[in-house]
């Protein structure tokens, strides 16, 4: 308490003069004691913080140990399997991947296996040798005069200006060692993403950056120049990502150096901020329109489109129009609303778009019940680490797999959760010279290139284990889930599947029957939506019972 504090300093000093009188040297001491005694009184004058003002100079000690809190969290109270979002068991699987210093594990699993929510594959007594070589993914289709042969499992969307230019060339080189792709977040397309000369992904976002005009749009002839590069295999329409579906991106003006501002148009000093939504389309149908036009920009290339699942019904109306208009996308992205950013408000990441299992499924069974699904590639995005990790995504419906923290990992990240202040310790997400000078770009470029092949080997030996001999025979039937600690169900048991071309006629499953009255190949947002300013009831409008449900 603040009386108490002037009380101490009072007879401290009274004491300190008594024995200056008989030893003078002690009044040195003062170099030390009058600062803290002036810290004191400006905390016990201050308004801002009650703690400070009621408890002077050694309330500073709550911030302090605050301010450290997640490290010491981290490292001495956390066990191996209770951190988030990322435990420490997974992130030690990414480091020593990516060094190949441990393959094998003693002494049994750290996971309840009774626990609610466990998760596993089961082997065959008949089990297979691991396919030796990586069975190849080719995105494109009818359309697509230039397909491309993805990995299972390849880098996710960051951008430069998030990570550093050295966190992108150690990425992209380790993309060109392990032959997979790297996709560039939506950015735009940097020297430090062509010089390595791995694979990319063009990621074209809200703000069109690398092929933006003044006025903020899409500008066409940026575009072709930079999606008839040599590197550029792929070009991927974001219409939302998981961490923050429906926000737009966000780049804090720390983050902006003069080369970001001149790579992506932007003035200095600012941050910025990615409208929420597309300016070059508005309908289900002008963006089918979009795709085609980009495809034939860039020579003829993959195009796709990536978004975390919202209203199913508006995914529905997206596959009205693809059936409509004869246009489907080479690809698409389903971004689970798990997945990770350098910066998104709260409520954004915690309690907005499907999780990544639940979205997959959706969009795998309406692309079967529409008759579209031979034509696309689904590509599961978000908290993909291990192997097995790899193989519960494609069995829920994904051809093939996006990792980006993963990646970070094996970059050096030691998920200190400051990549939206600029002061990231490892040198990964900051524009800070002094940090990012830290990150030895070959030694890290082998790593990113390990912890592809240790993880992908991994997955084809569960694979083999599995008695498969390649990744599209995985099914629902093959993942296993512990509802509670006396059932269990496979995925198959608790998704609903659809079989091929079910929803072109009715009566529609009854799961589907309200999202497929909702759905509109017209608009995005769903017919319930619009209806909702009439004040009708929402039952009524859509021709369901009162006491229907979207589940």
């Amino acid at each position: 308490m603040a009386h108490v504090f002037y009380r101490i300093s009072i007879i401290l000093f009274a004491v300190l003069g008594l024995i200056a009188l008989a030893w003078p040297p002690i009044l040195w001491s003062l170099t030390a004691l009058l600062p803290l005694f002036l810290l004191g009184v400006c905390d016990s004058l201050q308004r801002r913080q009650a703690v400070r003002r009621n408890f002077p100079v050694i309330g500073h000690f709550r911030y302090l140990l605050e301010s450290i809190r997640p490290e010491i969290n981290q490292y001495f109270i956390e066990s191996n399997t209770d951190g988030t979002p990322f435990n420490r068991d997974m992130r030690s699987i990414v480091y020593q991947r990516a060094k190949k210093a441990l393959r094998t594990r003693p002494f049994g699993t750290q996971y309840d296996v009774y626990e609610p929510g466990y998760e596993w594959i089961n082997h065959s007594i008949g089990a297979k040798h691991a396919l030796e070589e990586e069975p190849r993914v080719r995105i494109g289709g009818p359309k697509c005069t230039k397909p491309y042969d993805a990995s299972l499992l390849n880098i996710s969307a960051m951008s430069y200006g998030s990570l550093s230019k050295a966190a992108i060339r150690a990425l992209n080189g380790g993309a060109k060692l392990g032959g997979f792709y790297h996709n560039t977040g939506e950015g735009g397309v940097s020297p430090h993403h062509l010089e390595p000369g791995g694979d990319l992904c063009w990621q074209i976002g809200t703000g069109y950056f690398g092929c933006r005009a003044p006025d903020g749009g899409f500008d066409p002839v940026s575009f072709e120049k930079n999606a008839k590069r040599d590197s550029v295999k792929m070009i991927e329409i974001k219409l939302s990502q998981g961490a923050k579906p429906g926000h737009g991106g966000m780049l804090p003006a720390e983050k902006i150096d003069e080369e970001v501002a001149a790579i992506r148009g932007v003035p200095m000093g600012k941050d910025v901020l990615s409208p929420p939504a597309h300016s070059a389309f508005e309908t289900p149908r002008e963006l089918l329109a979009f795709v085609a036009k980009l495809r034939e920009l860039s020579g003829g290339k993959p195009v796709g489109i990536k978004f975390c699942l919202g209203n199913p019904a508006e995914f529905l109306g997206l596959c009205m129009a693809m059936r409509e208009v004869d246009e489907v996308p080479d690809f698409i992205v389903v971004d689970g609303g798990e997945g990770g950013t350098g910066a998104a408000p709260l409520e954004f990441s915690d309690s907005m778009g499907a999780p990544l299992t639940d979205a997959l499924v959706l969009v795998h069974n309406a692309l079967i019940g529409f008759g579209l699904r031979e034509r696309t590639k689904v590509v599961a995005s978000g908290k993909i680490i291990t192997g097995f990790n790899m193989a519960a995504r494609l069995a829920a419906g994904a051809d093939l797999c996006n990792s980006a923290r993963g990646f970070m990992f094996a970059l050096g990240c030691i998920q200190a959760r400051r990549c939206d202040s600029n002061i990231c310790p490892v040198g990964v997400a900051t524009q800070d010279p002094h940090l990012v000078r830290g990150l030895d770009v070959p030694d890290k470029t082998q790593r990113v290139a390990n912890f592809h092949a240790e993880s992908v080997k991994a997955f084809l030996e569960l694979l083999g284990a599995a008695g498969l001999d390649h990744p599209s025979q995985l099914g629902p039937w093959h993942i296993h889930r512990r509802i509670s600690h006396t059932r269990v169900q496979s995925y198959a048991g608790i998704y609903h599947q659809l079989q091929d071309g079910e929803l072109l006629q009715e009566p529609w499953p009854e799961r589907y029957v309200r999202w497929m009255n909702m759905a509109d190949p017209e608009q995005f947002v769903s017919k319930q939506a619009r209806a909702g300013e009439t004040g009708q009831p929402v039952a009524q409008r859509d021709g369901v019972a009162a006491t229907g449900r979207v589940d």
